[in-house]
Order: structure tokens, then C-alpha cells, then sequence
């Protein structure tokens, strides 16, 4: 039953590390790229860590999958944001049929901050 079970998150997560390469070579800019890949290789490598801990069946090999697992669910996500900022930054092109910029006109190459509808929330708020 358990090689069942290994057998089930290590093909899924082999699945999803294909899907992700798939991914990158089919999408059209660098902006989808980014977005398929860490998110399908990110869960297709925590089915391989996890298919590997009910393999071993340890206490120690499971704290370190549960670590890592954490470890490339947190940094995955921030790598990809960071990547994507640097990449608007420098004018990366994007795919022609995108239909909205959301940070056109609203970021600062030189100070880097983004400019926030901030202040128009804070006057349709009410006061308690």
C-alpha cells in the first residue's frame, strides 16, 4: 500500500516538473514563464520530497522534506516576484495580446516605489 502511495506523489510530482517545463517553452513572454513554472515545479518538487518521506519512513529524512518543502514554498513565490520586478524594470517586452498593465504609469524606475491607490481608500473609509 505505501508503494502505492509513493508511486502516486512521485509520478504526480514528475507530472507537474513536465507541465512546468512544458510551460516554459510554450508560453510567450517572460511574465507567464515565470508564473507556470514556479508554481507547477514548486508543487511537482514537494511530491517528489514527499514521496520520499513515506519511502524512508524516518523521522529525521521526514523533518528535513518538511523543511524543504517549506523552504522552496516560501523562497519559490519571492524569487519569481523578485525576477518579474527586475524584468519590468528593464522594459522586458510582453506578449502582445496582454490586455492590461496594472503598473503602467504607477512605478518609479529611479526611487522604485510603487505608487498606491492608498489615499483615495483612506477617504472612502469611514472614521469609527
Amino acid at each position: 500500500m505505501i508503494n502505492i502511495l509513493i508511486a502516486l506523489c512521485t509520478g504526480a510530482g514528475a507530472v507537474a516538473i513536465l507541465l512546468a517545463a512544458i510551460g516554459l517553452l510554450r508560453m510567450p513572454d517572460l511574465y507567464l514563464r515565470l508564473s507556470v513554472t514556479t508554481k507547477a515545479a514548486t508543487l511537482g518538487i514537494g511530491l517528489i520530497l514527499v514521496g520520499g518521506a513515506f519511502h524512508f519512513q524516518e523521522v529525521g529524512v521526514t523533518s528535513r522534506v518538511l523543511a524543504i518543502i517549506f523552504f522552496i514554498t516560501l523562497t519559490g513565490p519571492v524569487s519569481a516576484q523578485l525576477i518579474g520586478r527586475v524584468a519590468y524594470l528593464v522594459k522586458a517586452k510582453m506578449w502582445e495580446h496582454t490586455i492590461t498593465d496594472e503598473l503602467d504609469g504607477r512605478y518609479d524606475s529611479e526611487s522604485h516605489t510603487l505608487e498606491s491607490d492608498l489615499k483615495s481608500d483612506e477617504n472612502d473609509t469611514p472614521k469609527p
